[in-house]
């Protein structure tokens, strides 16, 4: 995007940013609701069903300039706070949202499984496209459909700001930028929003940029993560807030992760046990855990943050050579945790205690992205890596470089 027309979009369009203070407050009263629902308990003795399948919408595209690669591939994918959508992340630099159809929330059991080799299940109902390479993107953790103003999600791209797009039109709402030394856009390389909404924190080299969401535009803090010479040195390539007591992690490729006071960045502890780069950082549901996971690393570290002198667990995972970020998430409930891998299965853990409950097949290759639904027993899955060759010689099969919803057999659990 020009320099000029970063300028227009970081003013706040009419109804955006400027007015969505009231709006977010009453996001945040639909949460405090939701947080009365019934939970449903997932049942892992018997393997979840694809219920829709999305594969050919992202070969029909042309490959990227300087990717390197004659196929696209997906790199990660996310479902929205309130369940009404997920977002993928592909190397073509594309976003894509989809939304869940009707009848998955009537009556799933009642939907066929979906097809592995044929037409979609259905299209993306947008799509944004960055351009340049997407280093990472993130929802607006208030976000409910029944509030447009709440409806965004932010992504950060090569030397490019952090955007904040419309998730009902895919317009560019408005733009959060920092500079570096010689005044130039300094890009982000990972992004979070708080979980109050509030203020977006941004990961770059040695530092977290922290900007306020009503403010768009360059105004920002900046924390230096070097200080007492024990934070983590190199690019910060993860971030996760405890949804309770305060606290943020960041993970860099420097095999480091620290532990931050949110309100003033104070460091409290600093992690050392990855084998690689530190890739993912997530805490459990009730905030007294944290989970790392790293670049060719094979494992998963569980850390007791009341008491961080030790790993308490790990869970395995297939990722010893590979260089991309595999994702992966706490179910709503907290109890288990699933992670994909590059032998195409998702593995589930038993969280107290670190035991494997079950695995089953989601793709022909590398699962990168995995994702439990915030209050359904589904959960959104994403393959795929980067293949070269020429064009016709990449014959995918149609487990292959593809997103899945899948459904769970479960019970309601207050």
């Amino acid at each position: 995007m020009a320099a000029a027309e970063e300028e227009a979009a970081a003013a706040p369009p009419d109804g955006g940013a400027e007015s969505e203070p009231a709006e977010m407050s009453a996001a945040g009263e639909e949460r405090e609701e939701a947080a009365e629902y019934s939970w449903p308990q997932l049942h892992f003795d018997r393997p979840p069903r694809r219920l829709y399948h999305f594969a050919r919408q992202f070969r029909s595209v042309a490959p990227a300039a300087g990717s390197g690669s004659g196929e696209n591939f997906l790199k990660g994918v996310k479902w929205s706070p309130d369940g009404s959508s997920f977002l993928t992340s592909s190397d073509d630099n594309s976003l894509r949202l989809f939304y869940l159809p009707e009848d998955a929330y009537s009556g799933a059991e009642h939907v066929a499984e979906a097809a592995v080799g044929g037409e979609d299940s259905y299209g993306a109902f947008l799509q944004v496209n960055e351009g340049v390479p997407v280093y990472d993107f993130c929802w607006y953790p208030c976000m409910s459909l029944s509030e447009p103003a709440t409806c965004v999600f932010a992504s950060t791209s090569r030397d490019h700001p952090i955007h904040l797009w419309d998730a009902t039109s895919g317009e560019l709402r408005c733009t959060y930028r920092a500079y570096d030394a010689m005044d130039e856009i300094a890009a982000a390389l990972s992004i979070s929003f708080n979980s109050a909404g509030s203020k977006l924190f941004a990961g770059y080299n040695k530092a977290i940029r922290v900007f306020d969401v009503h403010r768009p535009g360059r105004d920002f803090e900046q924390y230096s993560l070097l200080k007492g010479g024990e934070g983590p040195t190199g690019i910060i390539s993860s971030i996760s807030f405890s949804p309770h007591n305060g606290m943020l992690a960041v993970g860099s490729y420097s095999q480091t992760t620290a532990v931050y006071a949110e309100s003033n960045m104070e460091p409290l502890y600093v992690l050392h046990g990855q084998l690689g780069g530190v890739t993912q950082v997530l805490f459990s549901k009730d905030g007294n855990y944290l989970y790392t996971g790293g670049r060719k690393d094979p494992y998963i570290l569980c850390w007791d943050i009341r008491n961080t002198v030790d790993i308490v667990y790990k869970l395995y995972r297939s990722a010893d050579t590979t260089n991309q970020r595999i994702y992966f998430d706490i179910e709503p409930c907290g109890r288990h945790l699933a992670t994909g891998g590059q032998d195409g299965m998702v593995h589930v853990y038993d969280l107290q205690g670190g035991q494997w409950v079950t695995g089953f097949q989601a793709a022909g290759d590398t699962v990168n992205g995995f994702s439990f639904h915030p209050y359904l027993p589904f959960a959104v899955t994403s393959s795929g890596h980067r293949r070269f060759g020429m064009q016709d010689e990449l014959n995918l099969g149609g487990d292959e470089n593809c997103c899945s919803v899948w459904v769970f057999s479960s019970s309601q659990e207050s």
